[in-house]
């Protein structure tokens, strides 16, 4: 197995960067800042939206209900007789007699 770095050669001398060929580019600098007014652009209204517009917003009544509470959520079924907790607060749901005897008689 060779050991060794991309920048040494093999008798561990630095090799020197290569500079790439073609076209290379300078720093980018940006250009001057222009304004926009009316004599460099002739569409100078489709840039600014009209001051006088107005939009309406979305009527919404308290009546609507929007906003108010839900109801309360609540089981109706038959098949879980309750509910049991088998380690810290990890909430089981019974099912049976035997499932509760079960988690009772389970060590903590």
């Amino acid at each position: 197995m060779i050991y060794g770095s991309i920048k040494h050669d093999y008798n561990g001398r630095k090799i020197k960067k290569r500079k790439a060929k073609g076209e290379v580019y300078g720093k980018y600098t940006t250009p001057s800042f222009k304004p926009l007014t009316a004599a460099t652009s002739p569409s100078y209204a489709d840039f600014r939206m009209a001051e006088n517009d107005r939009y309406r917003s979305v009527d919404v009544k308290v009546s609507d209900g929007i906003c108010s509470k839900s109801d309360k959520k609540l089981y109706t079924g038959t098949l879980v007789k309750g509910i049991s907790t088998l380690h810290k607060s990890n909430a089981v749901p019974i099912i049976d007699e035997q499932e509760a005897k079960d988690h009772a008689s389970m060590r903590r």
